[in-house]
């Protein structure tokens, strides 16, 4: 009997996934525990292996959407001389079970699915309560899992919250979700049954479309949402990197011979970073909702995100603890996130439970930017170019010279973090960036 090849539960708020490799064809004989697919979903990429050894019978194809538990395929049990020939048994199950056709015809761009287009609907009934509710909820049958707060917005805004997918813990649809769904309708928009939807311009000659990954519509939603849910605001500097480039000159080949590692300017940030977490505890912490309150959750720890650039779009995995780390373990930890990353070798819990976030925008040469939280964070640190320029220095002497300066950007959340405690916080990293011995000293 055929052992059936199904999607795994990864994790609660991961509900479906895309194929987007087969390493092995229909018919080939495969051992257990070989790679068999690669299965992308909305926050990593994670192979499926085969259940037990036999001959490979696909039932799902690249590019196809697949739920957690469907069946994708089956191995029958057989030694490797099977995989030239198939079993009869298993033609005609394949037969039973076609590849479904994939249309030739154009593929629309698939939008994310908390800010799609919402289809035409009735006028919304009331609830028992006298508030209304949209129709489609209401005829579903089904419960939809979100707070009170979201639901009572979507009553507002009527909003289908079936369409909706939650950012918030086990997919829970929070109200930031309604909000940001409302925004992509347009600000004071009528409500969706006095919107007829109409049909999406066909693409212009030479042009192509192709679906969004799910990485990449779950990017476009997060930072949808952390735009429309945060009062966001962005302070900024310039730090003189004499200093650490005059370190780093000296010591570079000492550091690499004996940690076997290359020193960076990742690792001076982010020691420099975890000396202001320290000093200003309320930047390592963030909103979280809790029974229909707005709590306020401080963290011991500085678990420190930093955002790595792939193929595939932007993930930001978690170095953890941070403050209990060495400069060389700093340094050798983000190097295995990145290469890691770019791999698409991350878990899932590599990306999740970060409390501050750096980017380094400088790679790509980017002079200055104004970075998105990192939600539920409540700030991000931007790092720059690299850019000689006339500045003070000595500072304080009224003498110019020519300095290597880098412009710095503090994004941070205004509801739990003051002007000033954001404005603070940035010159201590600029204090310790142009003054590294205050990282040793811990001052």
């Amino acid at each position: 009997m055929p052992t059936n090849i199904t999607v795994p539960s990864i994790a609660d708020s991961i509900t479906s996934g895309v194929i987007s490799k087969w390493h092995k064809k229909d018919g080939d004989f495969v051992n257990r525990d070989e790679e068999l697919l690669d299965l992308e979903t909305d926050k990593v990429t994670m192979p499926i292996l085969a259940p037990e050894a036999g001959v490979l019978k696909r039932s799902a194809s690249e590019g196809d959407t697949v739920n957690v538990g469907q069946v994708i395929g089956a191995i029958e049990a057989g030694s490797a001389g099977a995989a030239s020939k198939p079993a009869p048994a298993a033609a005609k199950a394949e037969a039973a079970s076609p590849t479904p056709p994939k249309a030739s015809a154009p593929v629309a761009v698939a939008p994310a699915p908390a800010v799609a287009a919402p289809a035409p609907k009735a006028s919304p009934a009331p609830t028992t309560n006298g508030s209304a509710a949209p129709s489609a909820n209401a005829n579903s049958g089904q419960d939809v899992f979100a707070t009170p707060l979201a639901k009572k917005l979507a009553a507002e805004h009527n909003v289908d919250l079936s369409r909706l997918t939650g950012t918030g813990g086990a997919g829970r649809i929070r109200e930031q979700d309604v909000l940001a769904f409302v925004q992509s309708r347009g600000s004071g928009a009528a409500p969706s049954a006095a919107r007829p939807s109409s049909p999406a311009p066909a693409p212009s000659a030479g042009a192509t479309r192709e679906k969004m990954t799910p990485l990449r519509q779950r990017i476009a939603q997060r930072l949808v949402q952390a735009q429309h849910a945060a009062a966001m605001l962005t302070t900024f500097n310039e730090v003189d990197m004499g200093a650490v480039m005059d370190l780093r000159k000296s010591y570079k080949e000492d550091f690499e011979k004996k940690h076997g590692i290359g020193l960076g300017f990742m690792g001076f940030f982010v020691k420099a970073t975890v000396s202001a977490l320290k000093a200003f505890p309320m930047v390592n912490a963030y909103i979280v909702e809790e029974a229909g309150q707005l709590m306020i959750e401080k963290h011991p720890s500085c678990d420190i995100a930093v955002a790595v650039s792939t193929p595939k779009g932007l993930v930001v995995p978690v170095l953890r603890q941070c403050e209990s780390k060495s400069m060389a373990q700093i340094e050798s930890g983000i190097k295995d996130l990145a290469v890691r990353g770019r791999d698409g070798k991350l878990g899932l819990d590599e990306m999740q439970g970060g409390t501050f976030t750096i980017t380094n925008g400088g790679v790509f040469g980017s002079l200055l930017s104004t970075p998105i939280l990192n939600a539920p964070q409540s700030a991000i640190l931007g790092m720059h170019t690299i850019k000689n320029r006339p500045a003070e220095y000595p500072v304080g002497s009224g003498q110019v010279a020519i300095r290597p300066m880098m412009y710095l950007a503090l994004s941070y959340d205004h509801r739990i973090i003051d002007g000033a405690e954001a404005v603070q916080f940035l010159v201590r990293i600029k204090q310790n960036i142009e003054d590294p011995q205050r990282l040793l000293l811990e001052i």
